[in-house]
């Protein structure tokens, strides 16, 4: 019988190991990678309005761009009254100012309602990681509670 319950003890912590820790991973990754793109549209949100409001200037307009790591260059841009923004998939779609803030907008709520989503599921995977736990405390020490070191914030 104890070669039985050390068997059992040893399937499960496999299980909470092997998957539901690398899922939860893997989850508040992507969590953190639409958290990412939200704020990366409500920049481009407020670039834009900032544009609107700006009297801009006939023709091109100068700036400057940051390539990464605060490495900047100058940059010409020929129509400042139109901007690129990505719709999903590697896709780009050139529109005008105000045309480019309700496609934000758009985004902004999918990406919120994914992010919404990503949340559900980890806490779902918390729970599951908890119960396997409560499973592991009752077979090894004969209580229902066990300790963990499993990071429970959402």
């Amino acid at each position: 019988m104890g070669d039985d319950v050390q068997e059992k003890v040893r399937k499960y912590e496999e299980f909470l190991n092997e998957r539901l820790k690398r899922d939860l991973q893997k989850v508040l990754a992507a969590r953190e990678a639409v958290y990412a793109d939200i704020a990366d549209y409500l920049l481009l949100k407020s670039t834009i309005e900032q544009l609107k409001v700006a009297e801009l200037p006939k023709g091109e307009l100068r700036t400057k761009v940051d390539l990464g790591c605060n490495f900047y260059v100058q940059a010409k841009v020929p129509d400042p009254k139109k901007v690129c923004v990505a719709v999903g998939f590697g896709f780009f779609v050139e529109c005008s100012l105000d045309e480019a803030l309700g496609i934000i907008e758009k985004r902004v709520a999918l990406l919120n309602k994914k992010s919404e989503q990503l949340t559900e599921d980890s806490s779902k995977i918390k729970a599951n990681i908890r119960v396997v736990l409560e499973g592991l405390g009752e077979l090894q020490f004969g209580q229902g509670s066990a300790t963990s070191n499993v990071a429970t914030d959402a």
